[in-house]
């Protein structure tokens, strides 16, 4: 829309409105949490793929059982 990426003076004042929301002491706090809410949607995707690979295994073995016995 206005022809470039987000320049410094745009994340400096983000930063600064953060800041003066939740204050020095909780900036930490938040970032701890939302380090553990990636870390768990990444986990939850893995396993998902875990998932759809061994249902994929699982779906290829019956297909092989079924050239055998026709």
């Amino acid at each position: 829309m206005f022809g470039g990426g987000i320049g410094w003076q745009e994340i400096t004042i983000i930063l600064i409105v953060v800041l003066l929301l939740f204050g020095a002491k909780k900036i930490p706090e938040v970032m701890r949490s939302f380090g553990k809410g990636i870390k768990e949607f990444k986990k939850g995707i893995k396993e998902i793929e875990k998932e759809i690979d061994k249902e994929d295994e699982e779906e290829k073995e019956k297909d092989k059982d079924k050239e055998k016995t026709t």
